[in-house]
C-alpha cells in the first residue's frame, strides 16, 4: 500500500481519474438538461454505444479523430430526435422507451462492429495538449492541465450548461416545463418544442460522451460503455440536477475507479479482493444517491407526459 502514496503514483491516479470522469460528465450534463424539462432517458447507454461506434469507425477509416467526434454528435442528435418523437409526440412511457433505446444501441453497435471491423483495432486519438502556464505548474499541471481536447470540452461545458439553465430565457422555459408544464403552456410556452430541444441536446452530448470514450481509449469493442450511461443517469440525481453537482459526482466516480485500477496494477489487491474493490465506485454512487435523494426533490413533471387539456 505504501507505494500507492508516492507523489508520482498519486499524480498519475488523479490524472487518470479526470480522464475516466469525462464520459460520465458529458452524458450527465446532457441528461441534466433533459430531466430539468421533465424527460428521463434510460437509453443514454445505448446512445453512447452508437455514438462511440460511429466515432470509432469514422476515425478508423479516415485517421482524423475530429471527423469521428462529428459523427458521434450527429448520431446522438438523430437518436435524440427519435427519442423525442417517441416520448413527446407519441407520449410513450419514458422508462420503457429508454430501455428500448438502450437495447437497440447495444445490439446495433455490436452488429455494425462485427460486420464492418470484426476484431478490435486501435485508432488515432487527439493526444494531450498542455494548457499554457497552467500546464507548467508542478504536479497540478500534470493532473489537470495536460489532457486531450475532449476532456477540456467536457469541463468547459459545466459552467456553460449552468449558465444556459439558470441565466437564459430558454433555461427559464426548461425549468418551467419540468416543474409545471400546464402553467408554462398557459403562458404560451410550447412544451413539446422545449422538450424536443432538450432531448436532442441531451442525446447529442451522450453521443459525444461515447465518442470521447472510444477516441480516448483508441478502441471499440462490444458493450465498451459497461454501464457508464446508467451511472451518468444516476449522477444526475447525485448532483441534484445541477451541472456542478454532476461534475463533482463524475470526478468522485472517476477518481475511485482510477484508484481501484491503480491498486490492481500495483498488486495491492488481487483475486476475489480485486473483484470486490472493483464494486467500490458503484457502492459509493448508491450510498450517495440514498443520502441525497432524501434531501433534494426531482423536477415535479419528471417522467410525466404532457397533453394539453389533461
Amino acid at each position: 500500500m505504501a507505494e500507492f502514496f508516492t507523489i508520482s503514483v498519486l499524480v498519475a491516479t488523479v490524472a487518470s481519474g479526470v480522464r475516466l470522469a469525462t464520459p460520465y460528465l458529458l452524458a450527465g450534463l446532457g441528461e441534466t438538461l433533459g430531466q430539468r424539462s421533465g424527460v428521463l432517458n434510460l437509453g443514454v447507454e445505448g446512445v453512447m454505444l452508437l455514438g462511440g461506434y460511429a466515432a470509432y469507425y469514422l476515425t478508423f477509416r479516415t485517421g482524423v479523430p475530429l471527423w469521428g467526434v462529428l459523427a458521434g454528435l450527429i448520431v446522438g442528435a438523430i437518436m435524440g430526435l427519435v427519442y423525442a418523437f417517441i416520448t413527446v409526440t407519441l407520449r410513450a412511457e419514458q422508462g420503457i422507451s429508454g430501455i428500448g433505446i438502450f437495447l437497440f444501441g447495444l445490439g446495433f453497435s455490436d452488429l455494425l462492429f462485427q460486420k464492418q471491423v470484426g476484431t478490435p483495432r486501435t485508432i488515432k486519438g487527439f493526444g494531450n495538449w498542455k494548457v499554457p502556464l497552467l500546464g507548467d505548474i508542478p504536479k497540478i499541471g500534470e493532473m489537470f492541465f495536460q489532457h486531450s481536447l475532449l476532456i477540456y470540452v467536457a469541463f468547459i461545458l459545466v459552467p456553460l450548461m449552468a449558465l444556459l439553465i439558470n441565466k437564459t430565457d430558454f433555461g427559464l422555459k426548461v425549468r418551467a416545463v419540468g416543474e409545471t408544464p400546464e402553467a408554462a403552456d398557459s403562458l404560451g410556452v410550447s412544451v413539446a418544442r422545449v422538450r424536443y430541444a432538450t432531448i436532442i441536446i441531451a442525446n447529442t452530448l451522450a453521443g459525444l460522451a461515447g465518442a470521447a470514450l472510444t477516441i480516448n481509449l483508441h478502441i471499440f469493442q462490444s458493450n465498451i460503455t459497461n454501464g457508464q450511461g446508467f451511472i451518468a443517469v444516476a449522477l444526475v440525481y447525485f448532483g441534484a440536477w445541477r451541472p456542478t453537482g454532476v461534475m463533482l459526482g463524475s470526478l468522485l466516480f472517476g477518481l475511485v475507479s482510477a484508484t481501484v485500477l491503480q491498486w490492481r496494477t500495483l498488486g495491492i489487491v488481487s483475486g476475489a479482493v480485486s473483484s470486490l474493490t472493483a464494486m467500490a465506485p458503484a457502492v459509493i454512487t448508491i450510498l450517495a444517491l440514498v443520502i441525497i435523494s432524501r434531501r433534494v426533490g426531482a423536477p415535479t413533471a419528471l417522467t410525466r407526459p404532457f397533453e394539453r387539456g389533461h
